[in-house]
């Protein structure tokens, strides 16, 4: 349509208006006006997890909020009055939501944004809080299947918080002389981020110790920087220098944005491990509960503040964990990353051989940081699929690695080039596997079985992926990537195969299965690494089918957790991590 054209052009003009802004500061400043996070170095974003800072780079009510508040600002002062006012504000919520592009995620934002901008404007919290609660059941009306989604929660939750909390908390402080815009800008993202941690602690499995100061230490300068964001974005159709002009402004406060997320990423306590579980939500919710009440009884009485905050900062930083995880016996592990494969070897002494990394780097590292690992002896990347690579800085992050191998097939391109300058970035070598490779670290000795020849039917890349046969201590392993049936039964025709204890199923329990692998090797333990509800119908019911009919015990990560194989010969066993 001709406002898809539009918006199109603009987004783009932005683009161009920051181009020459240096690398994170360009990448990131459509990220904060209009979403548009496809220049985000993969470093900054993973930094920006760490930090709590995400929620910066989706578009959001507050988004929505800051512009149409300046906007009505501008109107005011140039005369603006009366019912043009709200018509004024219609106009720049619907030419942000168009700028935007109005997926029912940006819809939402709006429709959250107008009630925050609402709550914010009167001060009158019951009408605010009836606002929100009619367009929370309208949406729903719109959409039942919102209910099942997180990102609407999170909306809602953060609405609220700027609803009931924020413009209390701002009265408050101004009350003890803090200026007004400092107590505003300081209180929404505070009552937001303390609102919303559960939700986010409980999908992420971590908490970050570091969100509440970093956004603290943002919130000042995320408005002017999405406001001359939105005026370079708009200048661009007009005149390109002043759009330039008006972006390397905006790139001045976006750097300090940057800086931050760096300086609270790289802190050694910046995050730490949580139950990704509804029990985990509920226990960090009463943590938070209790640190704002208690805030506010001891707010005259520094000393017994103080003691009770290190309490309850030392409560949240030390890990909440299962006894005995992982156990003591533990040969190989297969982390719930989602949809993807991530397979870890023990190496012994917190050394550990990783095969592929997951589609997520937090996951991955949260998975790590379970199972002790410290040092990477080696990161073998079967193939290079988002799903099986994307995961690789979690891995890097905070370990020493020893080196990261790829196959011999380099597509997708785009995924290769990040490899390399991931690895390049961390200074740990890249290097190639090949058919009769060998390596042994520690109890763990692999050889690299496949691919010895490309075959063009199928998924090339699949059928690219490059499969270890594993002696993990006494524990025979199988890891397949996500070879296809052509390449499985070239595989069993190749003589290189030998009856495994483990077989990790290829390509995430797909129906593409060749049953001739499966009775050559016979496993006594079978390995699902799969997502939860995920949208290709994996694990296919025919290939569990199969599996059950060997008698394997079967594990799924969709289904329990991360998956531990343990003990050896008869006292072989699969211990879950559950959900």
């Amino acid at each position: 349509s001709a406002l898809q054209r539009v918006a199109g052009a603009l987004r783009a003009g932005l683009r161009r208006a920051s181009g020459g802004l240096p690398t994170a500061q360009r990448g990131l400043l459509p990220g904060l006006v209009i979403g548009d996070t496809s220049r985000v170095p993969s470093t900054l974003a993973d930094d920006f997890r760490t930090a709590g800072l995400t929620h910066l780079t989706a578009v959001s009510g507050a988004n929505l909020a800051i512009v149409t508040g300046f906007v009505l600002l501008l109107g005011r002062n140039v005369g603006v009055r009366g019912r043009a006012l709200p018509l004024l504000a219609a106009v720049a919520m619907v030419g942000f939501v168009v700028l935007a592009r109005p997926q029912p995620s940006v819809v939402r934002a709006a429709a959250m944004g107008a009630v925050a901008l609402s709550a914010l404007a009167s001060g009158r919290r019951r009408r605010s809080l009836a606002a929100l609660g009619v367009t929370v059941v309208v949406l729903l009306l719109l959409d039942p299947w919102l209910s099942r989604s997180y990102g609407f929660v999170l909306s809602v939750l953060a609405t609220g918080a700027l609803v009931l909390l924020a413009p209390r908390w701002a009265r408050a402080w101004q009350e003890r002389g803090l200026p007004a815009p400092l107590a505003q800008a300081l209180a929404v993202p505070l009552a937001a981020q303390l609102v919303c941690a559960p939700v986010v602690a409980m999908l992420s499995g971590q908490v970050s110790l570091v969100a509440v100061p970093a956004n603290l230490l943002v919130a000042p300068v995320i408005a002017p920087a999405t406001v001359l964001g939105v005026m370079a974005t708009v200048a661009s159709s007009v005149h390109q220098p002043t759009a330039t002009a008006l972006a390397w402004l905006a790139g001045a406060f976006v750097w300090w944005v940057v800086v931050v997320a760096r300086w609270a990423a790289g802190l050694p306590w910046a995050a730490t491990a949580w139950p990704a579980s509804l029990s985990g939500a509920l226990l960090l919710t009463m943590v938070t509960a209790a640190a704002v009440l208690l805030v506010r009884h001891l707010a005259r009485r520094p000393a017994q503040a103080g003691a009770v905050a290190v309490v309850l900062v030392v409560a949240v930083a030390v890990p909440v964990s299962r006894p005995g995880w992982p156990p003591r016996d533990w040969a190989m592990a297969a982390c719930d990353v989602g949809q993807g494969d991530a397979l870890v070897l023990a190496a012994g002494d917190h050394r550990a051989v990783v095969v592929d990394a997951g589609p997520d780097p937090a996951l991955v590292d949260r998975c790590l940081d379970g199972l002790g690992v410290t040092e990477v002896v080696a990161v073998v990347l079967t193939h290079l699929h988002a799903d099986h690579v994307e995961g690789l800085p979690g891995v890097l992050r905070r370990r020493v690695v020893g080196e990261v191998q790829v196959g011999l097939y380099d597509e997708p391109s785009e995924e290769l080039d990040r490899v390399r300058g991931w690895t390049a970035a961390a200074g740990v070598p890249l290097t190639r596997a090949a058919v009769g490779d060998r390596a042994r670290t520690g109890p763990v000795s692999w050889e690299v079985v496949w691919p010895d020849r490309v075959i063009r039917a199928g998924s090339l890349p699949n059928n690219a992926s490059t499969v270890l046969l594993v002696r993990a201590g006494a524990v025979r392993v199988l890891l397949t990537g996500d070879v296809e049936p052509e390449a499985q039964r070239a595989l069993v025709a190749s003589g290189r195969l030998q009856p495994v204890d483990v077989l990790k199923v290829a390509h995430h329990g797909s129906r593409y299965q060749a049953p001739e692998l499966l009775s050559h090797v016979r496993p006594q333990i079978a390995l699902v690494s799969v997502g939860q509800d995920n949208d290709y119908g994996h694990p296919a019911k025919a290939t569990l089918s199969a599996l059950r009919t060997t008698g394997a015990l079967l594990g799924r990560t969709d289904r329990d957790g991360t998956l531990v194989v343990a003990g050896h010969g008869r006292s072989l066993r699969l211990v879950t991590a559950g959900r």
